[in-house]
């Protein structure tokens, strides 16, 4: 997983709320056996309408999700984040997540931005507007911001979250971080313990 301290760029406007992980990726996708394309699949049933926000051309290469409350609610898949980020996005803003999504986006590398409804209801408004705004994600100082339309506020991150992102941890990641002290524990381990050798 690479290090997200900051994400810049243009955003798309989802106006729906209580999104869930099925209507995220639609359980069709589930039985693929690796991680990656999963892209094809985001939003899948919604996307078979032309005018679908992620079919206008001008949201190509959009890299923020600007979503309702209660984005990713339902079940516990990870499938959900790794449509998102095999689709492009590295952030999702919201005012509320499904906790489990939510943890799964964090180890994933997929930043989740839990903002003021007000802000995401401004910067929604403010890219729905102009789909060239750029905005920033500022992991450090837990900031988002739209210089081009005046808009700039804080939001929300669990610092383990927030650790993880900024360093690019995956659980892995996390574990080899303690690798001095597991190899002397398993010096000192007896013998008739079970062994990883």
């Amino acid at each position: 997983m690479r290090p997200v301290p900051v994400v810049t760029g243009r955003a798309v406007a989802l106006l729906r709320s209580d999104v869930d992980t099925d209507q995220i990726i639609p359980s069709g996708w589930l039985k693929r056996t690796e991680r990656t394309g999963f892209g094809a699949g985001l939003f899948a049933e919604w996307r078979d309408d032309p005018s679908f926000v992620l079919n206008r051309p001008e949201h190509a290469g959009a890299k923020i999700l600007l979503a309702g409350p209660n984005f990713g609610t339902g079940s516990s898949r990870e499938h959900a984040v790794w449509a998102l980020t095999d689709y492009g996005f590295e952030a999702v803003v919201s005012s509320k997540f499904g906790d489990i999504f939510r943890n799964n986006s964090a180890k994933a590398g997929l930043v989740p931005v839990q903002a003021a409804e007000e802000l995401v209801r401004r910067l929604m408004s403010a890219v729905s507007e102009d789909p060239t705004l750029e905005l920033t994600i500022d992991l450090g100082r837990r900031s988002i911001e739209a210089p081009a339309a005046g808009i700039a506020g804080q939001f929300s991150i669990d610092e383990a979250a927030r650790h993880r992102l900024m360093n690019g941890l995956d659980d892995i990641g996390l574990s080899l971080g303690h690798l001095e002290e597991i190899e002397r524990y398993e010096q000192r381990r007896p013998g008739y313990m079970p062994s990883l050798t």
